[in-house]
């Protein structure tokens, strides 16, 4: 299936959705609007997600996880039976997955169990939860400025081309990031309307949502903290006394929410917690699988991901918080971009989806500069400078957004390695245990197979076949006679492209 087949009509689509929208736009139909967006991601989305194939980081290893979960939700498992020895601190490998918090691992899976064992259903609720985010967009934008920079700030989610890529599972940390973006922005919408309505069910929907943030990615979800805070505050609703209430009431809806599950694997997986546990601390001090960089990573990063002027945006928006720094809603908004971007900075490892979660203020404050120039651009005598900005703000990121959904690659998107893999699913051969193939984690996503990337001696091989074990080995055209005459054995060649 050749990619430019069907790239033609999403990039008619696409161009006559945004159009229509911004028709809405300048008539003041801000949902009419803002549903066209959503419907384009959700376009831009599912195309880019229509690869019929896993990808290597870290797709593979999520959608294996959560395929053995159908069938045991609480035994988190990459190698469901694993024949071979294993070394349970190596998760690209072992038994026990706990590399993940559980909930995006778990939704994957009901989304499996509901629409079959396939990569759309594996990347279905990412689809959903970022197109989703693109009316949270809105909304937030809305509360801390206007319905325009809201209307603004959800465009620039919807043709983000990093969003659109980790909702597809084209790049590293994937869904995972995807899950926890839509809770911390689901969280700042409950917050919001918490301030304004003072519902205390308001409040503790945004106490799950935290909860769920960190059953999504860990304790980074604690960011929601000094934005509620400064959300509640400048409502002028609440007294001193019922703020604190109020915050005891999140954290321990949080709690409640997150903390079973830590307490579950620490005492029925004891040492792949405790491994895992120390594992993600050492991302902090340490440089984990050559993912680094120099303390402006994430800095340089943004250019890439957000367009080569996010620098005039971020600059000027956080001299405007300085300058009036008792303006709640402005320092929220920069202590949601600053303080991941210093603690992250600082940490060791390093990798461009760990700040996700930041990009809807940085839409934000990007859609706010861009209409403060718009209306003072009469004040300059530049004018045709201002009007450079004005299109590079917007044509840059929709240009990283062309670049990461490729609709103009000739290449293929159901390869013949998974077609391979497919065919080999509908042999069902029983206790099947695959060897010398090098992609062993896809091999047991697509099969009920056990897959590994190397032969075992000929001990090992005659052993698990006396256990009842169907032996497969891939022909790559190097097996020795040694292999070829175990009697019993099956010989097959499988595509690795």
């Amino acid at each position: 299936m050749n990619n430019l087949y069907y790239s033609i009509p999403i990039i008619i689509l696409s161009v006559a959705g945004y159009s229509f929208s911004y028709m809405c736009y300048k008539r003041q139909n801000f949902t009419i609007a803002v549903l066209l967006l959503m419907l384009c991601g959700i376009a831009l989305q599912i195309y880019t997600a229509s690869d019929f194939f896993l990808h290597t980081w870290d797709e593979r290893y999520h959608a294996l996880v959560a395929k053995n979960l159908i069938k045991h939700p609480l035994t988190p498992t990459l190698y469901d039976n694993p024949v071979l020895p294993y070394d349970f601190r190596n998760w690209t490998a072992n038994h026990i997955w706990l590399h993940k918090q559980p909930l995006p691992l778990w939704t994957m899976a009901a989304s499996m169990w509901a629409f079959g064992i396939n990569e759309i259903a594996l990347r279905l609720p990412s689809i959903i939860l970022s197109a989703t985010g693109i009316y949270f967009s809105f909304f937030i934008g809305n509360y801390f400025f206007n319905k325009k920079t809201g209307y603004l700030t959800s465009f620039l989610f919807s043709i983000n081309g990093l969003i659109i890529e980790l909702a597809a599972g084209r790049v590293a940390t994937d869904h995972i990031d995807i899950f926890f973006l839509f809770f911390i922005q689901l969280a700042i919408v409950f917050s919001i309307l918490f301030s304004e309505n003072q519902k205390i069910a308001f409040n503790f929907i945004t106490g799950a949502c935290l909860g769920a943030a960190i059953l999504s990615k860990y304790f980074q979800g604690f960011i929601i903290v000094p934005i509620w805070l400064l959300i509640v505050a400048d409502s002028g609703k609440f007294k001193p006394k019922e703020i604190l209430l109020q915050l005891t009431i999140l954290l321990t809806t949080a709690i409640a929410i997150f903390l079973p599950w830590q307490i579950y694997i620490f005492h029925t997986f004891p040492a792949e917690a405790k491994w895992e546990s120390s594992y993600n601390l050492r991302h902090i001090t340490e440089v984990l699988e050559e993912r680094t960089g120099p303390f402006y990573y994430y800095l340089d990063r943004i250019r890439i991901n957000y367009g080569e002027l996010i620098y005039l945006p971020l600059i000027w928006f956080i001299w405007k918080t300085i300058d009036n720094i008792q303006n709640k809603k402005n320092l929220a908004i920069s202590i949601w971009i600053l303080i991941p971007l210093v603690f992250f900075s600082a940490a060791k490892t390093k990798m461009q989806g760990y700040i996700l979660f930041i990009s809807p203020a940085l839409f934000m404050i990007t859609a706010e500069f861009f209409f403060m120039l718009e209306e003072d651009k009469k004040k300059y005598i530049g004018k045709w400078f201002i009007n450079l900005l004005l299109f590079l703000l917007i044509a840059l990121p929709v240009r990283y957004m062309i670049e990461r959904v490729k609709p103009f690659n000739r290449e293929e998107r159901n390869p013949d390695w998974a077609v391979d893999l497919r065919k080999l699913k509908n042999e069902k051969i029983n206790n099947g245990v695959l060897f010398n193939y090098d992609k062993p984690v896809e091999a047991m996503f697509y099969t009920d197979l056990t897959a590994y990337p190397h032969i075992p001696d000929k001990n090992t091989i005659e052993g698990l076949m006396a256990d009842g074990y169907t032996i497969l080995i891939n022909d790559d055209g190097n097996l020795s006679d040694t292999i070829k005459t175990i009697n019993g054995i099956l010989i097959k060649k499988l595509s690795t492209h």
